[in-house]
């Protein structure tokens, strides 16, 4: 899977990380690059330190929402009746 070492990378460590909740974490492997105050900072540097190499920019929420979508909604019965 794509990015499985940074995404566990991140799930190790995110509860040392209370301090920088709402930023965003560079993790290239095992290794944690920085923290940025926007995505498009750490996009930068990622695109700057690593080049084509994969990483992965992710903000830090020690609260992740979940989301919940199911394929068994009819798009029609969801629309407004005419």
């Amino acid at each position: 899977m794509a990015l499985e070492k940074e995404l566990e990378t991140y799930q190790s460590k995110i509860s040392e990380w209370s301090e920088h909740e709402g930023k965003f974490v560079l993790i290239h492997g095992k290794d944690i690059a920085g923290f940025y105050t926007s995505y498009a900072d750490a996009l930068k540097e990622g695109y700057e330190k690593f080049k084509l190499s994969p990483f992965l920019v992710k903000q830090i929420n020690t609260m992740e929402q979940v989301h919940f979508i199911s394929r068994l909604v009819d798009p029609c019965l969801t629309s407004p009746a005419k």
